[in-house]
């Protein structure tokens, strides 16, 4: 009875890596939507480097894979990112926002940052917020620095905790209008929702996108339902049930 299947793992862009048969997390998302028809099929969080042309391509042909792109990126700013020895900079992670925007209608963007990693001058922290603005994100997780004790992180100049807090904190803000900005531009729009539970009187569920939407209705519980978008309230989508 289970109406959405979420496909995850410690590092799902490496599916395949070990099978050594040119098979890749595409081609699991496709025998995945074949197999569970009507089934929605949502990923967990992805390496930038995964969306391609050619996962865009793919994927958006698949009418039940949900919208919805958690790609990690812990910093807008280059020398940050390689200090953190990831293997993305900012313009190859900028190329996968632009793809999954060209190929999916208002893709949920969403991520993790880290504030306050060590070394980190207020010049570096200025173009990750640049650099978030310009990506649009429709929801974040944003985490200070906190040190584990083993890696050459904690060895390095630590970021003042009073500064790390101050940058997360700025970071949330920006979230939150980014946030805000999503969730207006949902309104006037027609989605299906996967009612959950009942919250103030209403049912709640979550549209493809994983917004959450608020609607009147009873007995919704694992029901799929149109709903038209009326509004927001800042934090979720609020709608009415479309006649069938």
């Amino acid at each position: 009875g289970y109406r959405e299947i979420v496909l995850t793992g410690i590092e799902i862009s490496s599916w395949g890596a070990d099978l050594k048969n040119g098979l890749s997390l595409t081609d699991l998302i496709e025998t995945v939507c074949a197999a569970a028809p009507g089934v929605r099929i949502r990923l967990g969080s992805l390496e930038p480097r995964t969306v391609t042309e050619d996962f865009c391509r793919r994927c958006a042909a698949l009418p039940d894979l949900c919208p919805q792109f958690h790609l990690s990126l812990q910093s807008g700013c280059d020398e940050t990112l390689r200090r953190m020895n990831r293997k993305y900079g900012t313009a190859r992670y900028l190329q996968s926002v632009e793809l999954l925007n060209r190929y999916f209608d208002r893709p949920a963007l969403t991520t993790d940052l880290i504030a306050g990693f060590p070394e980190e001058t207020e010049e570096e922290f200025a173009k990750t917020l640049d650099f978030i603005r310009k990506c649009g994100f429709a929801r974040m997780h944003i985490f200070p620095y906190s040190i584990r004790p083993g890696t050459p992180a904690a060895e390095m100049a630590q970021v003042p905790k009073a500064v790390k807090a101050e940058r997360a904190g700025r970071a949330a803000a920006a979230a939150e209008e980014m946030r805000s900005a999503y969730l207006q531009g949902c309104v006037g729009r027609t989605y299906s929702v996967l009612f959950e539970q009942p919250r103030e009187g209403k049912y709640l569920g979550r549209a493809p996108n994983y917004m959450e939407v608020l609607a009147e209705g009873e007995h919704l519980h694992n029901i799929v339902k149109n709903v038209q978008i009326t509004g927001t309230n800042g934090q979720v989508l609020l709608g009415r049930l479309l006649e069938e």
